[in-house]
């Protein structure tokens, strides 16, 4: 399977970068380095992950990361990643 990061994703991603650069550089650095290589991993067994709760899809997931959510849909050979957020328990 392939990944591919949505801009959506990539937007909000950098725009948190950016903001625990401001506090500290190498943890932001380190930050973003664990959630690609956390990433990565998706492939190996996409379903592992729990049915996302902003979504009625069995094909979107979230991955939760040091409090924060990321969505992603799986599609045949292809998973999306278009997602980031804070993490919330219900969404309502």
């Amino acid at each position: 399977m392939k990944i591919i990061f949505k801009d959506s994703f990539i937007f909000r991603l950098e725009n948190q970068i950016e903001f625990i650069t401001m506090d500290s550089p190498a943890r932001a650095r380190k930050f973003k380095s664990d959630l690609i290589r956390k990433l990565k991993t998706i492939t190996q067994n996409p379903y592992q992950y729990r049915k996302s709760i902003y979504f009625e899809d069995d094909n979107i997931r979230d991955l939760i990361f040091k409090g924060y959510t990321i969505a992603f849909r799986i599609n045949s050979e292809i998973i999306e990643v278009f997602g980031f957020l804070k993490y919330q328990d219900n969404p309502l």
